[in-house]
């Protein structure tokens, strides 16, 4: 399995750090609004990793945070009068289940900022006492000219990030690039540390964190491509500083999903709220259409043309799960001989250990669905039918694709024998009314 290193900017093989288990962080959210359907795609991306990862037989240890300390949800509590923990909690909440409607699993570490404030003071002064790091009048920086290699992520060089990116200017700092580790602060949230009554910089968080719960460099660090800088390059300048590596082997960064010609941004006002999408595993297979490196534009019509694309997809699953069900020929444990479905496995595999190349996979998918459609007429061929129904089970749950078919009830089936009797006796307005129950239930 190969894997796109950003840090490296390079194609690499995958060698886990402890055979058999992935260690694995990638940046949640900071809660103060409802995500956006940008926001999730590093959501969907990432647990698509987890999920392949663990069908490959590896033991994952997936963690993801919640920034609930913020100047963001300080203004948002100001603005509702809700106290700051109240509000960001609201929003965990709502996150959760804004990923799960989009059949992610949420099964994983998440650790909040504001229970892991003695780790980040301890980190912070442990910088500061071995000279990475200053204070001036409470707040804490950084000192980015002790990092050699500072910009690697990025792929720039120091002067370029000085002249060309969002440095604060403060002539509290030794150097422009220098950023906060500890601010301080008389609104919202504070804590007591040795500098002042405050609160941590955004960029001392994850590092802690993956530091107090790992205890070790990881395997996989993900995020969007907007944190390479300054987020991501400044866990790397603190985790080498304090234990001399990268904080994780493999970086990786999805691209941005961009509304027609605009990055979708809540500051910009041109969202789409997840909790507002019905069309859900639409946006998840949507989501996933296009390699995650890549940016996703996002137009009505071609989220209406993946709607359409779902909706064959679920409707053919059925159709195959169904027809087995009714004939109580279903085999799970069947073993895949068929030479095209074995190809078509083959080539979703291969999709994946290519660096997760979820649109090659979904070529490998629709080649499985057309062959289902063609010989779901066919009455006699229900070992194929099992063979493709087994692969498709295997391609949409490494996906993340549910799709809602349960195992046909008694009441059920004696409907659906009522129907084909009705149909051989030619009644049909009685097969009408059988036939209407069925399509209700999603079995026709």
């Amino acid at each position: 399995m190969q894997i796109y290193n950003s840090y490296t900017d390079s194609l690499e093989e995958f060698h886990s750090i402890h055979p058999g288990k992935v260690n694995m962080y990638v940046c949640g959210p900071t809660v103060y609004n409802y995500i956006h359907i940008g926001n999730a795609r590093p959501v969907v991306f990432f647990d698509t990793v987890r999920r392949y990862l663990e069908h490959k037989g590896y033991a994952v240890r997936f963690v993801s945070n919640f920034t609930d300390v913020d100047d963001k949800i300080i203004q948002k509590s100001l603005d509702e009068n809700i106290p700051e923990l109240e509000l960001s909690s609201f929003y965990i909440h709502a996150f959760l289940q804004d990923i799960e409607s989009l059949n992610c699993k949420t099964d994983y570490t998440q650790p909040k900022v504001t229970e892991y404030m003695d780790p980040i003071i301890k980190y912070i002064k442990n910088l500061v006492d071995n000279g990475y790091a200053y204070e001036v009048d409470g707040d804490v920086y950084f000192r980015v000219s002790k990092i050699q290699d500072y910009g690697k992520l990025s792929n720039r060089e120091v002067d370029d990030l000085i002249s060309g990116s969002r440095v604060e200017i403060n002539e509290q700092k030794e150097n422009p690039l220098d950023f906060t580790l500890w601010k301080k602060t008389d609104q919202g949230l504070k804590f007591d540390a040795p500098y002042s009554l405050g609160r941590p910089g955004w960029h001392t968080e994850c590092v802690v964190m993956i530091d107090d719960i790992f205890g070790e460099e990881i395997d996989i660090h993900g995020g969007g491509s907007g944190l390479k800088f300054p987020h991501h390059e400044n866990e790397i300048a603190q985790a080498e500083a304090t234990h001399h590596h990268h904080v994780a082997r493999y970086w990786m960064h999805n691209g941005l999903l961009n509304f027609k010609d605009t990055k979708m941004s809540k500051s910009l006002g041109n969202v789409i709220l997840v909790k507002d999408v019905l069309e859900k595993m639409a946006l998840r297979y949507y989501l996933l259409s296009t390699h995650y490196r890549a940016p996703l534009v996002f137009t009505d019509e071609v989220f209406q043309m993946y709607i359409t694309e779902w909706e064959k997809l679920e409707n053919t699953y059925k159709s195959v799960f169904y027809k087995l069900d009714l004939s109580e020929k279903m085999i799970p444990t069947i073993e895949i001989k068929n030479p095209e479905i074995k190809q078509e496995m083959n080539h979703f595999d291969i999709a994946m250990d290519s660096d997760f190349n979820t649109a090659n996979a979904i070529t490998a998918l629709q080649a499985i669905l057309k062959l289902a459609n063609i010989n779901i007429r066919k009455n006699n061929n229900e070992i194929l039918l099992n063979e493709i129904l087994k692969a498709l089970n295997y391609m949409t749950d490494v996906l993340g694709l549910k799709i809602d078919a349960n195992r046909i009830s008694e009441a059920d089936r004696d409907i659906y024998h009522k129907w084909q009797q009705a149909r051989k006796d030619k009644n049909y307005d009685l097969a009408d009314t059988y036939r209407k129950v069925l399509m209700e239930k999603g079995i026709l």
